[in-house]
């Protein structure tokens, strides 16, 4: 898929895939916005506030309260790439959030999720 295509996917058309796989797993929905709230900032009523206005992908992040300065410490591979060598800085903060959605989703402790 194009970048382009895929900054201008709405967050709330993915907000309930994370949600379906991170359940599917035995984990929580306060678990998936607390990781995400991590790494943006958001929290509920933001992050409410932004499916409900269907904001994009790239409006998602770029009106995040905050991006998390230690998200460069998540590393590993999504779809076969290195989240770490991604170029492109909205690239890259979309795959830093699918790589925690995938933590999550495997196990992972919340305390290693959130680079504690």
């Amino acid at each position: 898929m194009r970048q382009e295509k895929v900054f201008a996917m709405e967050f709330a058309r993915l907000y309930p895939l994370y949600l379906k796989k991170v359940e599917a797993k035995g984990r929580s929905k306060e678990e998936l916005d607390q990781v995400i709230g991590w790494l943006t900032g958001y929290r509920d009523e933001g992050l409410r506030r932004q499916i409900e206005a269907g904001s994009s992908l790239e409006t998602f992040f770029a009106q995040a309260p905050r991006f998390n300065p230690n998200a460069a410490l998540i590393k590993g591979v999504v779809c076969g790439i290195r989240v770490e060598e991604v170029e492109h800085p909205l690239m890259q903060k979309i795959r830093y959030l699918d790589k925690l959605v995938d933590e999550l989703a495997k196990g992972k402790a919340l305390e290693k999720i959130l680079r504690k």
